[in-house]
């Protein structure tokens, strides 16, 4: 399970059935060196993207 507190890099890395997600939220969070060190919450808050949405749905993408 997905939180908002996790790194975006490590999310993509250890599911990257996420990316489709990503990119449905206009969020290109696998070109960005920020990813490294940026937990999903923030990279939302940002990107002005429904945390609880964006949530929502990587953890409906996890096999």
């Amino acid at each position: 399970m997905v939180t908002k507190d996790m790194i975006i890099a490590d999310i993509i890395t250890q599911h990257p059935e996420t990316l489709p997600v990503f990119r449905r939220y206009n969020l290109d969070c696998y070109e960005c060196q920020i990813a490294d060190l940026e937990t999903l919450g923030h990279g939302a808050g940002v990107h002005k993207v429904s945390i609880d949405e964006l949530l929502d749905a990587i953890n409906r993408s996890l096999k």
